[in-house]
């Protein structure tokens, strides 16, 4: 078409109004699907807002769980730690004690083949306050020499 000119259709009667009208209602019929169509689309894009939403409720949620179980375990946590400090003080400690008993029992035994063989089965004053030591039996004679280094170690 060529510009400034007007395309102008003549019907030859009733025939070109049936045509046009079966085209107008093809076009009407297409936009009530078109229509349709949109409305079923923006009703699924609805649900999934809906379903969006009550995922994000629910993993909220969850979340919410998980960081109260978090707190719950690093309180735990922390107890267990603290414990642990109070055992390795107490292993040290016990270490300590094990090393000075080790060597009061070395001297004892080295001193023991010099001086007389009795073994009344006395034990000393300081193992019978600690049940630890308690099975520690000590000769009698040993007993001045052992006070003498029970005041060099902690027992």
């Amino acid at each position: 078409m060529l510009p400034g000119k007007v395309l102008i259709i003549t019907s030859s009667g009733s025939e070109g109004d049936e045509r046009y009208a079966k085209m107008d209602e093809r076009k009407r019929k297409r936009m009530m699907s078109n229509r349709e169509s949109a409305r079923r689309s923006r009703m699924r894009k609805e649900q999934h807002i809906k379903e969006l939403n009550n995922q994000v409720s629910y993993l909220k949620s969850s979340n919410n769980v998980i960081v109260q179980e978090m707190n719950s375990v690093r309180q735990l946590w922390s107890g267990v730690e603290s414990e642990n400090m109070v055992l390795r003080a107490q292993l040290a400690d016990l270490k300590n004690r094990l090393e000075s008993l080790e060597i009061v029992l070395s001297y004892m035994r080295g001193t023991s083949t010099s001086t007389s063989t009795s073994t009344s089965g006395c034990s000393m004053a300081i193992c019978q306050d600690d049940p630890l030591l308690k099975p520690l039996q000590v000769s009698c004679q040993s007993m001045p020499l052992m006070a003498s280094y029970a005041g060099m170690f902690r027992f």
